[in-house]
């Protein structure tokens, strides 16, 4: 029961179960609407018959005819029959649509707010740099290192390097600190580690600290390690401004976590992420798709989200927020207009709740996602958020092309009978036809074509050290 295929067929009930909005007030009315053709089909017979003279069986046939022509079966059929083609089209292009109602609020949206670790970019980090702050303080973070291999002065930069034993003791550290953390950052120090042949022990005290970083007691050793912000607080002091600038020179598209061990500086590791192959080709679809706003939303820093935003072609960026903080600026895109928000589904879930349709992205295993998104693209290909904006306002093209035509087959069968100029026989099949008809066109539904193909950029992404 707890399976990705089982999540997902329980979404596709809800969906099946969840009515647009224009359907759910057709369906409120209908019952009224159905007792007053009721009472206008006897008031047929009876005025006639009774006021006017006509005999009997003439006034029952006409009011048999009214009563058949003023059945709404092609305005009450023409909505579900219409989402029902759209959400299996949706899930067929791996677009999983939890109601009509999600489907329909996509069509009004004009702004996109997207997560960048693990939606625009792939969620998968490497470790290119580690820097001690100081020789001292690198020291400080463990015992003195095994005389490094080739593998590991490969791994500090080169044959050359001197720092070599620091750079490891400092990720020996920064792993053992890491090891319980649920982040990927954590997990990204811990693979690193583990790459290299360091063996990271167990911290003996763990503490995360949500949107600022973990504290972990290794070897005795307090160690800090997270937000540059947060750490300069805990140790009192800001960090060493040589490790900073070179830092950021050497990688200003990397996200920089900091470290601190028993209250001193000890250095900075870069992680960088790279974006997806269809993020650049996704914002371009999305664009000529009609939405006019872009944003990446993410708690990292302003030059490591400036530099993947430039490479997929998103112009506006909030960088350095906290999960309450992404939540707080949806809240002020909203009053623009109505905004989707992309995001993992595991710390956007606040954003993805506030957002008019929350979109989650690579979700198939992920609870958060399924339960708190109203859209879920199961692969991880972005150009279906362009397919899904698609799909939903040609959606609502075609329901509003059935509305007119079934009310007005409708509103003219009824008239011609009450001139006399449609029989029975005429009726039912005008009233048949029109049903017909409107399913037919919904159906088309299922033919629209996925995502396009946009070639993808390929770039060769930058090794890990």
């Amino acid at each position: 029961a707890g399976t990705s295929l089982a999540r997902i067929s329980r979404v596709w009930e809800r969906a099946r179960e969840t009515r647009a909005p224009t359907q759910s007030w057709i369906e409120a009315v209908q019952g009224r609407y159905a007792v007053g053709v009721i009472v206008a089909s006897g008031l047929a017979i009876v005025i006639p018959w009774l006021l006017l003279g006509w005999p009997f069986d003439d006034a029952f046939y006409r009011a048999m005819t009214l009563l058949v022509v003023a059945s709404p079966c092609a305005l009450v059929i023409s909505i579900p029959a219409t989402i029902v083609s759209a959400v299996s089209n949706g899930a067929r292009h791996g677009v999983l649509f939890k109601g009509g109602a999600h489907l329909d609020a996509l069509a009004d949206v004009t702004t996109f707010a997207m997560d960048k670790t693990g939606t625009v970019t792939v969620g998968h980090p490497e470790v290119v740099a580690v820097r001690p702050a100081t020789i001292e303080g690198a020291l400080r973070a463990g015992v003195t290192p095994a005389t490094p291999t080739s593998e590991d002065r490969a791994f500090a930069g080169g044959p050359e390097s001197g720092d070599d034993a620091e750079e490891r003791a400092l990720l020996r550290a920064a792993a053992a600190a890491e090891l319980r953390s649920e982040h990927h950052l954590g997990a990204a120090i811990v693979r690193a580690a583990a790459a290299r042949g360091i063996d990271a022990p167990e911290p003996e005290r763990f503490d995360s600290v949500a949107g600022h970083g973990v504290t972990a007691l290794v070897d005795g050793s307090e160690v800090h390690i997270g937000r540059r912000s947060w750490v300069e607080e805990r140790v009192g002091a800001p960090v060493d401004p040589e490790t900073l600038e070179r830092m950021v020179r050497d990688h200003p598209d990397a996200t920089h976590v900091w470290m601190a061990v028993d209250g001193t500086h000890a250095g900075v590791l870069a992680i960088q992420d790279h974006p997806r192959e269809s993020a650049a080709a996704a914002v371009a679809e999305l664009r000529d798709a009609g939405i006019t706003d872009l944003v990446m939303l993410t708690g990292d820093g302003e030059a490591t989200a400036r530099a993947i935003a430039d490479r997929v072609g998103i112009e506006r960026v909030h960088a350095g927020l906290r999960p309450e903080q992404k939540s707080e600026i949806l809240e002020e895109l909203r009053r623009s207009g109505p905004v989707a928000m992309v995001g993992d589904g595991v710390n956007d879930a606040p954003a993805l709740a506030t957002a008019d349709v929350g979109v989650a992205i690579g979700a198939a295993g992920t609870d958060v996602a399924m339960e708190t998104a109203d859209v879920v693209v199961m692969g991880e290909d972005l150009r279906a958020l362009a397919h899904a904006v698609r799909l939903s306002r040609r959606t609502r093209r075609i329901v509003r092309q059935n509305l007119v035509f079934a009310v007005g087959v409708m509103t003219t069968l009824v008239v011609l009978t009450l001139m006399g100029r449609v029989g029975l026989t005429a009726g039912v099949i005008g009233h048949e036809g029109s049903t017909v008809i409107v399913v037919f066109n919904g159906l088309r539904l299922l033919g629209e074509r996925g995502p396009r193909r946009r070639p993808l950029n390929r770039g060769r992404a930058r090794p890990s050290l």
